[in-house]
């Protein structure tokens, strides 16, 4: 029989270290943490994992501490003391961020807004609110449904949008916007503008968050920190769902995501004065929630990793299986009409289904039916 040689187990544990700290795939890692035992514990004791995941993603950078939850009360117990506690922490953080690399790779696509929560100025609200960015028509009731900004003299004046996100730990691949044609106005103009940028982030304090800011008709753009800017892509002027493709998939710690629209082309002819509308918006990710979740604490915004190792198993069978499928590149058709065609369904479903549990009730009515305002908000019919 051929012998065998465990050519790390040659080199000095310095050096052994930096060839396995030379990979810079996390997959490579955890295969190489699977050879043996030796390899294992250099992995492990190390932290690699989470070197080289934080690496590629720098978003979570500032977890401090990993938690498995357990389904299994008999689990519960002291922990052990001494370097048996270290050995048992390295291992559950070595599981947690191989389970996440393997969750931003494989989990299913969706769509991950939750809700809108600010707009930095609303020109009728709630008529033009920015909550009605988040309906996939154009139209309910003949009733055109968009966000406008206030008008503005400067065309350079910007505007800010906020959203929660469906998780407060996503995975952002791309997010697009359908700027806002006029045809109730002459010439049918389209009230684009001409650059957007995207930031996600967290809020400042968490307790803030109850506070209802599209109401009171205020920014909540000063209670956030945002983790993430992307580069500014141009807009353009056009009636048409614009794809905007994230360089590398981002991981949102936090659950919020900013658009900001840098510039503006069109004025209104009844005031002369330049506004920004939006029709739609859309982030396309991986929601990594219940398997993955993040918890803050406050004052000193310290992040605990939360790791579900059943759920994680659980979506993971139904991936491989095909029982859970990504939603279709949009539900929103690149053509002028926005309606929701009856193809997109099953789209408009698993959108529904990844709302808040506020977010669930619809009443199905028809286009000649009259419909009191005061009572139904048209975002949530069909």
């Amino acid at each position: 029989m051929e012998t065998q040689i465990d050519f790390l187990q040659w080199l000095e544990p310095d050096m052994a270290l930096k060839v396995l700290m030379s990979l810079d795939d996390s997959a490579d890692l955890i295969r190489a943490s699977a050879v043996s035992r030796y390899w294992q514990k250099i992995v492990i004791s190390n932290g690699l994992s989470k070197q080289l995941f934080v690496k590629r993603y720098p978003q979570l950078a500032n977890i401090s501490s990993v938690i498995e939850l357990s389904h299994n009360s008999e689990n519960a117990g002291d922990d052990p003391p001494g370097d048996v506690m270290e050995r048992v922490v390295g291992k559950r953080d070595h599981r947690a961020y191989s389970s996440l690399f393997r969750a931003i790779t494989v989990f299913p696509q969706t769509y991950c807004i939750s809700r809108a929560v600010s707009a930095s100025s609303t020109d009728n609200y709630p008529e033009e609110s920015i909550a009605l960015t988040l309906d996939p028509r154009e139209k309910v009731l003949y009733r055109d449904l968009y966000w406008s900004s206030k008008g503005s003299d400067d065309p350079e004046t910007p505007e800010i949008l906020i959203y929660k996100l469906t998780s407060n730990l996503c995975v952002i691949t791309e997010i697009n916007l359908h700027p806002f044609q006029a045809s109730f106005q002459l010439d049918s103009p389209i009230y684009s503008s001409r650059f957007v940028r995207f930031r996600l982030g967290h809020p400042k304090c968490w307790k803030e968050m109850d506070y209802n800011f599209m109401e009171e008709g205020k920014c909540a753009n000063d209670k956030f920190i945002w983790t993430y800017t992307s580069e500014v892509f141009p807009v353009a002027q056009e009636n048409r769902l614009q794809r905007f493709q994230l360089p590398e998939p981002v991981v949102c710690v936090g659950g919020y995501l900013q658009i900001e629209l840098l510039g503006r082309v069109q004025k209104q002819a009844a005031d002369a004065k330049y506004y920004i509308c939006v029709a739609h918006v859309q982030a396309i990710g991986r929601q990594l929630s219940p398997a993955f979740c993040v918890e803050f604490s406050e004052p000193s915004n310290a992040i605990t990793l939360k790791y579900d190792a059943e759920e994680f198993v659980r979506i993971m069978y139904h991936v491989s299986n095909r029982q859970i499928d990504s939603l279709s590149p949009s539900m929103l058709p690149v053509e002028h009409h926005r309606h929701l065609a009856l193809a997109n369904l099953q789209d408009f479903m698993m959108l529904d289904a990844a709302l808040d549990d506020d977010f669930q009730e619809h009443e199905w009515v028809d286009d000649d039916d009259e419909l009191d305002y005061d009572e139904i908000d048209p975002i949530f019919i069909i």
